[in-house]
């Protein structure tokens, strides 16, 4: 395996990214970030001291841990027994040696609640008799999945991250992130594919972001001003990659704005290409375009440090095993902090080992990585 660190005498030297970074009152040790990547490695939703071991072994070479998607107190937020839960006495004690174990090893850790919305399957635990709960009562390929989601639903809804933001908080870890990409609940009211709602959470952009700000203001006033609240988005939906929540600049910030006036601290920005130009007539990535219209601290993604971008078989290859791009979007001002997904699965320590040149001791990602604790 190569990874090229400069190309053609470009600047390339790792350093910046290296660098401490301030996100809210955490301080981070290095602008690496761990990806938030589903395991299903918690018989009946808890994490037990394997799943400890695995955040903690990647703790010291990345600057924080979002753990994989985790499902809120609300009953039709999950559909598998073997996802963690962030609910319940056992759940919650399994979370908190998750972050003692992290705390111990020098990392830093937030965990990402979800709830799947549309996607759920419906009959499957952990609540199997729970409905299906979406914006309009249709998934991404116009199935029909139930009735649309209620006013007295969504209230519901946002009082579960709420509990949930807070017990993170009582179990020691650092921020927590709300899942409002790739589709799920959050997101399917963001895309308008999914929500043709006539009321307020439906319609123009910023009606369709209504639920996620209430979700981040709910979240806010539970965990207090200084805990971090991150949020994931993405254009992209799973199956659906040609998906777009915004067509435009102006679009996005329309999105966006209601997130930061409800008091999110940054922005986890997914895409499966970081290095794309968002908008025709800009090379601004968008990543980069939510930084210029928001202000606010961003994570970007998509790709970096595996030989072949994430679902592009079908694709071109990208030179994505060289850094010399991304040190260049991060030097333009485009992101501040840069998650790892499946080279990070495969190779605990890869920002540490690209930092000390030992390249060629990198563990190349293996597929066969995603059914272990590596």
């Amino acid at each position: 395996m190569t990874i090229e660190t400069t190309t053609d005498g470009a600047a390339g030297d790792p350093a910046p990214l290296f660098t401490p970074y301030a996100l809210g009152g955490v301080d981070l040790s290095n602008r690496f970030v761990m990806a938030p990547m589903t395991r299903q490695f918690s018989p009946g939703g808890v994490p037990g001291q394997d799943v400890a071991d695995y955040y903690a072994r990647r703790a010291p070479h990345v600057g924080l841990i979002v753990t994989e998607g985790t499902y809120v107190d609300h009953a039709s937020a999950g559909s598998s027994d073997r996802v963690p839960r962030f609910y319940g006495k056992d759940a919650l004690a399994g979370w908190r040696a998750v972050t003692d174990a992290v705390h111990a090893a020098g990392g830093r850790i937030v965990p990402q609640l979800w709830h799947l919305g549309a996607t759920r399957t419906a009959g499957a635990p952990p609540h199997p008799d729970a409905p299906v709960l979406s914006p309009s009562g249709r998934r991404a390929d116009g199935a029909v999945v139930g009735e649309p989601a209620i006013a007295a639903d969504l209230d519901a809804v946002v009082a579960s991250f709420a509990r949930a933001a807070r017990d993170a908080q009582l179990a020691g870890f650092d921020g927590v992130e709300l899942h409002g990409a790739h589709g799920y609940l959050l997101d399917q009211f963001l895309w308008n594919g999914t929500n043709s709602r006539g009321d307020a959470h439906g319609g123009s952009p910023a009606n369709r972001a209504r639920l996620g700000a209430e979700v981040v203001a709910a979240v806010r006033d539970s965990v207090g001003p200084a805990f971090p609240v991150l949020f994931r988005f993405s254009q992209w939906k799973g199956g659906h990659f040609d998906a777009r929540i915004a067509d435009s600049p102006d679009e996005l910030e329309q999105i966006l704005a209601p997130l930061v006036d409800a008091g999110v601290s940054a922005l986890h920005v997914s895409t499966r290409r970081y290095w794309l130009p968002a908008f025709e007539g800009s090379s601004l990535t968008l990543a980069g375009w939510t930084k210029k219209v928001t202000g606010l601290p961003v994570v970007a993604i998509g790709s970096v440090g595996v030989a072949q971008a994430f679902r592009g078989e079908d694709e071109e290859p990208a030179p994505t095993l060289s850094l010399a791009p991304l040190l260049e979007l991060f030097e333009r001002g485009e992101f501040d902090l840069v998650a790892l997904g499946r080279a990070l699965l495969s190779e605990p320590a890869w920002p540490t080992k690209v930092r000390e040149g030992r390249l060629d001791e990198i563990r190349p990602y293996d597929k066969a990585d995603e059914g272990r604790l590596v």
